[in-house]
């Protein structure tokens, strides 16, 4: 009786590490709103991660959502996250404008839009947003173009995908 005891707090012990693991993942949305030519994209960012990868990349502390955040902080992470994360449309290079960001507990939102689009045929996605801090990282793509909804799981193997209409 002892032994099964044992084994079950054993048991409940690995379970409990093991869904306290950290989830690397991100997630951005694109909307095609053809009535303006534009995309509208939204980013959910773990403000940590985000944090790590910026202040590594960089060298220096950064305080992204924190009280001591500067505006040099902000710089770094839009330099960042637009190297990092390519679109093209109809095979053309997007140029994506960074609009704001709020903050959601833990998360920084960020707001970006892309200009100047009439039509879509399709649009290739890179981003590997992330991936210098762990393999594991994730960046879910959803996008809704012309009503349809598609979704794109972009990781450290496999950084761009392409979705045609």
């Amino acid at each position: 009786m002892r032994k099964s005891y044992l084994f079950l707090i054993a048991l409940l012990v690995f379970f409990c590490s093991f869904s306290m693991h950290k989830f690397y993942v991100s997630i951005y949305q694109i909307k095609f709103v053809p009535e303006k030519k534009a995309l509208h994209i939204t980013s959910r960012i773990f403000m940590d991660d985000l944090n790590a990868v910026l202040s590594k990349k960089y060298n220096q502390k950064v305080r992204i959502g924190d009280k001591e955040e500067s505006q040099k902080d902000i710089e770094l992470m839009k330099k960042y996250i637009l190297e990092r994360f390519i679109i093209k449309v109809n095979g053309k290079p997007a140029t994506i404008n960074y609009l704001s960001n709020e903050k959601e507990s833990n998360v920084l939102i960020c707001y970006y839009k892309v200009v100047g689009i009439s039509k879509i045929k399709e649009i290739e996605i890179e981003n590997t947003s992330l991936f210098e801090i762990d393999e594991t990282q994730q960046n879910i793509i959803q996008t809704t173009i012309y009503n349809k909804k598609q979704d794109l799981l972009l990781s450290a193997e496999n950084v761009k995908g392409l979705l045609k209409n």
